[in-house]
């Protein structure tokens, strides 16, 4: 499945904005013949726009949620979008995976909140493993930080997840996850990952770009650089099954020895 990468901040604090640069970037994605498009964090209204998360937080089945679904049915492409979920009184940095027909899969909250700016802005979600399937591949999802935790990419291993999207707001001077560990992780578990990453400055924060997609054999299929831009790499089922069948990592383990671990 061919996957996209759209690394861009979009226009922090416009809902609106942020729509029509989705929209634009599905229709290009679309005729390179991609099948799933994934945006960064909290792409639908930016990151560091301070109250402006809570002012523009919607719930999943909101109306953005709706231009969205309209969005990926037009151009018959699943999309993975970063918001602030709103459920009652409490927000959530989210990010929900809409199909190609507009139906919405799967909902993942972050587990692990990032720094003094995250905590005092969002909840920290709870569960730790979302799935959906599209084109025959187990999609799953985690949002930033969380893939800094080996923990919660091994659960997903688990839980048999093929393509681990994360979108991110990776900033200065933390560059390393992206061209070191992200084609790790990618190896250690046998899965795809696709990272996704804000661009330059916004707010006290530097975001440095370099989004990837890393097979399972740890190389990068395609990086990006520092700015804008739509990243197309595929991810293939065969090679995947085949890795896995030569890499043993995952049927080497003895759980039991790791119960001091938690």
């Amino acid at each position: 499945m061919r996957t996209a990468l759209l690394q861009s901040s979009g226009r922090p604090g416009s809902t609106v904005e942020n729509l029509k640069v989705l929209d634009e970037a599905a229709g290009r994605a679309a005729a390179a013949g991609a099948g799933l498009l994934v945006t960064p964090e909290m792409f639908l209204t930016g990151y560091a726009i301070g109250d402006g998360i809570a002012r523009l937080a919607e719930p999943a089945d909101g109306d953005s949620a709706d231009a969205i679904a309209d969005i990926a049915s037009r151009h018959g492409l699943a999309i993975v979008y970063g918001y602030p979920e709103r459920a009652g009184d409490t927000v959530f940095n989210s990010a929900q995976l809409i199909s190609a027909d507009g139906d919405r899969l799967a909902g993942y909250r972050k587990t692990h909140l990032f720094g003094c700016f995250e905590r005092d802005h969002f909840a920290p979600g709870d569960q730790q493993v979302v799935q959906a399937e599209i084109g025959g591949l187990r999609v799953g999802i985690l949002i930033c930080y969380d893939v800094e935790f080996p923990e919660n990419v091994r659960a997903h291993a688990l839980a048999g997840t093929d393509l681990l999207v994360v979108p991110t707001a990776q900033m200065h001077p933390f560059q390393f996850v992206a061209e070191s560990m992200i084609p790790v992780r990618a190896f250690e578990n046998q899965m795809y990952v696709a990272y996704v990453n804000r661009v330059g400055q916004e707010g006290e924060f530097e975001f440095v770009g370099l989004s990837t997609l890393a097979g399972p054999d740890g190389v990068a299929r395609a990086r990006a650089g520092r700015g804008e831009e739509l990243l197309l790499a595929d991810v293939d089922p065969a090679f995947l099954a085949a890795s896995r069948e030569e890499n043993p990592y995952l049927q080497d383990r003895r759980p039991g020895l790791y119960g001091s671990l938690v």
